[in-house]
């Protein structure tokens, strides 16, 4: 079956185990998913079928195209699978892809912090508050040496734009499934904002003692 769907963040809560133990999690609409589109080995050199996700009606005529006797979808995306003669176009998928207590991988863009320092960007310790430093405390220190290379290397931890990016939090548990209202809820926290684009797939690493 297909590996992944994409969805929206909901938020986070959390909820009571049979122990009593609060458990925290994030709460997603997984789906519904249509295939859009089935890539083979004889034609593209490799197996995917292509999915969409979340209705629109703001699509250029190309993407209409791609999309004729469809819904026009917003987001597509490709997921791999070795078994294409399970799906044809037009194939609606949802959230009872997955099963309680198997584990998955969540993708996401984290939440964009603008331009940010050293300190909240990289977590420096700063410079000392006495000692005569009156405006240092935040600041990075010195970058380079004197000598050669006598310059900033590349990739050295400095100020700049911090967030927005993609990020992958592996090995969530999922704890509630609800196919009826197209829900996946996981322990755990997911990355991006709330109503954020998320892609969730069964997980590619098992963690230690798991199967």
């Amino acid at each position: 079956m297909a590996e992944g769907l994409l969805g929206r963040k909901h938020g986070m809560t959390q909820i009571f185990t049979e122990k009593g133990q609060v458990v925290p999690v994030t709460v997603m609409q997984v789906g519904p998913c249509y295939v859009t589109q089935i890539r083979t080995n004889e034609k593209e050199g490799y197996s995917a079928i292509q999915i969409g996700f979340e209705e629109t009606r703001r699509l250029n005529k190309p993407e209409r195209g791609h999309l004729k006797n469809l819904p026009l979808l917003k987001h597509l995306r490709e997921v791999r699978t070795s078994q294409l003669d399970k799906y044809k176009v037009g194939q609606k998928l949802n959230a009872a892809l997955f099963e309680v207590g198997e584990r998955v991988d969540v993708t996401g863009i984290s939440k964009g912090k603008g331009t940010a320092g050293v300190v909240k960007r990289h977590h420096f310790r700063g410079g000392p508050k006495t000692h005569g430093q009156s405006d240092r405390l935040r600041r990075p220190g010195s970058s380079s040496a004197t000598t050669t290379p006598g310059r900033v290397l590349k990739g050295t931890r400095r100020a700049g734009h911090m967030g927005a990016e993609r990020v992958t939090v592996s090995n969530l548990e999922v704890i509630q499934v609800d196919p009826e209202r197209d829900l996946v809820t996981v322990k755990g926290a997911v990355p991006g904002p709330k109503n954020g684009l998320i892609f969730i797939k069964k997980a590619r690493k098992q963690p230690k003692g798991k199967k």
